[in-house]
């Protein structure tokens, strides 16, 4: 199949397009360096012409309210572009829980390219994942000064960015699921624990203080962002940080 996956370039679409290549089919990465706006449209009939599958990696630039009118524009504007190109699937990457914390600007801003994607014409697949592994550090560093890093112990349940493209690239070479797939790490993890794990690895003396109102993950609920009943991927995170 031909594939084109807008944010073809990025962390976990960079990975998308080398796993279906290596399964035998056509990717092909879209981005603004490639000439692909998706906000203006530019360049977007050319990036989805002849493709069977478009897959949307792409993120809004900011995590506020202005992410809202990012999703809104780039899902209308892709859509309608894959639509006039007769593309047959189209997939997005999303967050488990994400319709479970409306006081995040950013997670309303996905459930609303969720509700986009599945109101649209044409035949879908939502992929939600757990927190990426790689986003322990910038979620420490948030919260963080010389000597302490709070964080608070909302349940997490991380999965490595290997195992989320692999996902991606399973089901975008699938039948649509019209519907969602929810995919996490296999271990649960309160996240201040979790940061204690990634300081102690790296051998850093910072002091890990719970802090219940600490970062952007104080405000969820419960164990909105993990889910036990999901498809499980096999990296652990000791493993992942050796």
């Amino acid at each position: 199949m031909k594939i084109a996956v807008i944010g073809g370039t990025g962390l976990i679409g960079s990975q998308v397009v080398k796993d279906l290549n290596a399964a035998g089919h056509e990717a092909v990465p879209h981005s603004k360096s490639t000439g692909v706006d998706i906000i203006s449209g530019e360049g977007l009939d050319e990036a989805v012409a002849g493709a069977d599958v478009v897959v949307n990696l792409t993120n809004s630039p900011t995590f506020d309210e202005a992410s809202l009118a990012f999703f809104q524009t780039s899902m209308d504007n892709l859509l309608a572009a894959a639509h006039n190109g007769g593309v047959g699937h189209f997939v997005i990457l999303s967050i488990v829980g994400v319709d479970q914390v409306p006081e995040l600007d950013y997670y309303r801003a996905k459930a609303l390219q969720e509700k986009v994607l599945a109101a649209g014409p044409i035949p879908y697949s939502i992929v939600r994942a757990t927190q990426f592994m790689e986003f322990m550090e910038p979620a420490m560093s948030w919260t963080a000064d010389a000597d302490t890093v709070r964080l608070p112990a909302t349940p997490l349940q991380p999965i490595a960015a290997k195992d989320v493209a692999a996902a991606v690239a399973e089901v975008a070479a699938g039948a649509p699921l019209n519907g969602i797939r929810n995919i996490a790490g296999p271990e649960i993890f309160a996240l201040d624990e979790l940061g204690r794990i990634t300081l102690s690895h790296k051998g850093d003396n910072r002091t890990v203080v719970t802090d219940p109102t600490a970062g952007m993950f104080a405000v969820v609920k419960g164990d909105a962002l993990t889910d036990k009943s999901a498809h499980l991927a096999p990296t652990r995170y000791a493993n992942w940080l050796s």
